[in-house]
């Protein structure tokens, strides 16, 4: 099975966004680093030392899990990377040099061709559609056709996720590992979540391609900054106002190199996130606080072989990603196998 993670590594990322010197050592506090640090002595060179034992990990409690499978459907391209929900509940998943959308029960409406890989997409409240492939941001109408493309913010660019507003576009950069503030005619006016003591932001350490950005109700952007292994929420204007989440094998908590790598909101906002390595997908409180799974470990068994992280490329691998539908119903877009698991709460 051919996936674009077998072909970018850990080490691929790190490098080509260079800065990458540092970026592992998270601090004593995290749970990588401390295995990292408990395996290095007896490892090989190409061990893995952010690995994890995950075998008794691979079972939920079933009293924690409050979903259950609605519908599926496959994606409609291999090499899936993110799916998003618009308006009228149309789907969007980036897959290979695509971006397909669809109807909520998976039926084709339309397709948008690169000449490169597309890596995210988001959906404003009038049915434009903003893509990015990897270095810069593309804008079409609701039928798929091109209406700019926008400059490239600058080299090391890697676009993974994308937020729209009323007035402004939100592109999270992995490879700068910041996301940019854009209006809608394109002009950058402000960069977020860059570390800046006089502000109290610590900045995000990002080592693999998975930065995500979301635009909640309240005004405030959700980001998940994975090698702090937590989620933080700023202002528009870059302030951070709060932060979440710890590196834990625990359920509550998020392990491995970098988690969560995928993030949603439900409309009480409410928190769905993603993690790869234990392809697990979970709910939290608008505080923060553990309410449930949404999908386990044994869920997805294909992806979970792929994310055992034995070496350090493997840290690519698997995941999943996630979005959330007017009737809250949530869209798990599985990265290995590239189909989609529509999930319901259970009565």
């Amino acid at each position: 099975m051919k996936n674009r993670n077998q072909s970018i590594t850990r080490r691929d990322f790190l490098k080509e966004t260079a800065g990458g010197t540092g970026i592992l050592a998270v601090g004593s506090g995290t749970l990588a680093a401390s295995l990292g640090q408990s395996r290095a002595a007896s490892a090989g060179k190409d061990a893995n030392p952010f690995a994890y034992d995950v075998e008794r990990l691979r079972k939920t409690d079933p009293q924690l899990i409050h979903y259950e499978q609605a519908g599926s459907f496959r994606s409609p391209h291999e090499d899936s990377r993110r799916i998003a929900i618009g308006p009228d509940d149309r789907v969007y998943i980036a897959a290979a040099n695509y971006v397909s959308v669809l109807d909520r029960d998976g039926a084709p409406i339309t397709e948008i061709a690169f000449p490169t890989e597309a890596w995210c997409m988001a959906a404003a409240g009038d049915g434009t559609i903003y893509a990015a492939v990897r270095d810069h941001v593309e804008v079409f109408d609701r039928t798929g056709k091109r209406l700019a493309a926008w400059d490239s913010p600058g080299k090391r660019t890697w676009l993974t996720g994308l937020a729209v507003g009323e007035n402004d576009v939100f592109a999270a950069d992995a490879g700068n590992r910041v996301v940019l503030r854009y209006d809608k005619s394109r002009k950058l006016v402000g960069r977020i979540g860059e570390k800046n003591k006089e502000r109290n932001i610590p900045g995000l350490i990002i080592p693999s391609p998975y930065l995500g950005v979301v635009l909640a109700p309240d005004g405030l952007l959700r980001l998940n900054n994975t090698g702090r292994h937590r989620v933080e929420a700023y202002t528009v204007n870059g302030d951070l106002e709060f932060s979440w989440g710890k590196p834990s094998n625990a359920i509550e908590g998020f392990c491995g190199c970098c988690n969560p790598i995928g993030l949603a909101l439900l409309p009480d906002r409410r928190y769905v996130t993603c993690e790869k390595g234990l392809p697990r997908v979970k709910v939290y409180s608008p505080e923060g606080a553990f309410e449930s799974v949404v999908a386990g470990p044994e869920s997805f068994p294909q992806n979970a072989k792929s994310g055992i992280n034995k070496t350090r490329a493997d840290c690519m691998l698997g995941g999943l990603s996630a979005a959330v539908d007017s009737q809250q119903r949530i869209y798990i877009l599985d990265l290995i196998v590239n189909d989609v698991r529509v999930m319901k709460r259970k009565a």
